[in-house]
């Protein structure tokens, strides 16, 4: 094995190291992060000289829809799983507020969630006349059983994410459909670090759809998301409609934000458990 290291007893020239292919020149940032690889761009380009679509923004978009989209090689990998192509179109995320301050670490609150604690509700109401009813709801001990995605679940991994509470709800209506995913990591730090990567990782790794005859998420409909991050939890919101429709005026998704946010109440009951109620 040492000969084989140094060259050996074999005749000829020592041998060359590899080198690595050199990045593509027809590599643009903006067009990366539109989606595009390197050989798209590089028809783009030729396209945009030949016919003048730089000239306008909407001919530039239509050509970037038409090529079709390209996942960057550093998300790829985390990508391919067998979960369809069921994502949010749009994500937001939001640090954690001072009123978590108390669940900054989790050995402080080491008391395990249960799915009655966090699912104990059956419907959560959007409006008087429009609830979210409860159809799937399940607990993992397993972080990776309820996320996809190699980024994201080497990063819970690493922050000891020890629980995720999924709970998957269909509007009374039928117009919609929803699912929040809470997730028990070992600190804040280690949550807002995680919210904070969604905002550009998202579409490389999300939380899994439980399964239902009730509700689903079209593959490849619109649906948007946002990430919360709770003292040392982080909750996962996603909304969508269930014909897979881009939102109109008529649907009111902050309001139905606001009401699947509700499963994140027994949070708030854990402060008070370590504070105290407010004066």
């Amino acid at each position: 094995m040492g000969e084989a290291a140094t060259g050996g007893r074999g005749a000829g020239p020592p041998s060359r190291k590899r080198r690595r292919t050199p990045p593509s020149d027809w590599q643009f940032p903006l067009l990366t992060a539109w989606g595009l690889r390197p050989d798209q761009q590089r028809l783009l380009v030729i396209i945009a000289a030949v016919v003048g679509v730089l000239a306008g923004g909407t001919g530039l978009v239509f050509t970037v829809g038409s090529i079709g989209e390209y996942t960057p090689q550093r998300r790829a990998s985390a990508a391919v799983v067998a979960t369809g192509s069921t994502l949010p179109r749009v994500f937001h995320g939001w640090s954690s507020p001072k009123l978590f301050a108390p669940l900054t670490d989790r050995t402080k609150d080491k008391r395990a969630l249960t799915k009655k604690e966090v699912f104990g509700h059956k419907q959560l109401s959007v409006t008087k006349k429009l609830k979210l009813k409860l159809v799937a709801k399940q607990l993992d001990a397993d972080c990776s059983a309820a996320l996809w995605g190699e980024s994201v679940v080497e990063q819970v991994s690493d922050a000891r994410c020890s629980q995720a509470a999924r709970g998957l709800y269909a509007s009374s209506d039928g117009r919609y459909v929803g699912q929040y995913t809470l997730l028990n990591l070992k600190d804040g730090k280690s949550a807002a670090a995680l919210v904070e990567s969604l905002k550009t990782d998202y579409r490389g790794g999300w939380t899994i759809p439980l399964p239902s005859s009730k509700a689903s998420f079209p593959p490849g409909g619109y649906s948007e998301a946002g990430g919360y991050a709770l003292g040392h939890y982080v909750g996962l919101v996603w909304l969508g409609r269930t014909d897979g429709a881009e939102p109109t005026a008529k649907d009111d998704f902050v309001s139905l934000t606001l009401a699947l946010r509700g499963a994140e109440k027994p949070v708030y009951r854990r402060v008070v458990s370590l504070t105290g109620p407010p004066a």
